[in-house]
């Protein structure tokens, strides 16, 4: 049965990404993308809200092309394509690049996908996060902790009822500063 895993950049602050949207704070160096790259392959399948499937589908689908990527880039682009992607929309008519769209409640969709895949589904994005965060469907929470405050921004958690008390399975410190920590829920 397919485990929910919820990986993100973060600041030191909570926040995903700025009060603008922009996810530049996070750029990754190539260790830290090459890690991304190993837990992006565990993948049995990526999950998507619309706002982050745009962002991905925007550039990852011709990644592997462009003069300006870097080895470790070429080979994100590569498992991207590879990976089957379900995205959560009630506004898109469609998707591509090995996507498919789903709506309707997280949960009962969430209970077909952990049938349909054995390993990993890797949710991403904030706002689609939030409903299993709030539901209680998250198997672990990874964290990539950037040494940056921003101030304001979306927030990794969503606002919660009671506290979310969690148990530390890994952690690892990059060069950068960086520390990726991942939870498992108590």
């Amino acid at each position: 049965m397919g485990r929910l895993i919820y990986l993100m950049n973060v600041s030191l602050d909570g926040f995903v990404e700025t009060a603008d949207h922009s996810l530049d704070p996070f750029e990754p160096d190539d260790e830290l993308h090459a890690w991304f790259n190993d837990r992006a392959r565990a993948a049995d399948a990526f999950l998507y809200g619309r706002r982050l499937y745009e962002v991905m589908a925007a550039y990852w689908p011709t990644a592997a092309s462009d003069p300006a990527a870097t080895a470790v880039t070429r080979d994100f682009a590569g498992i991207w394509n590879a990976t089957p992607k379900v995205v959560f929309s009630s506004t898109l008519e469609r998707v591509d690049w090995n996507s498919r769209l789903v709506a309707g409640d997280v949960a009962e969709v969430l209970t077909g996908l952990r049938r349909e895949y054995d390993g990993e589904l890797q949710v991403g994005g904030p706002t689609l996060a939030a409903e299993f965060i709030r539901r209680g469907l998250v198997d672990e929470y990874r964290l990539v902790v950037h040494p940056i405050v921003l101030g304001a921004g979306t927030p990794f958690f969503p606002p919660l009822d009671e506290p979310l008390r969690l148990s530390l399975v890994e952690s690892h410190h990059f060069t950068s500063g960086v520390l990726y920590l991942g939870y498992r829920p108590r």
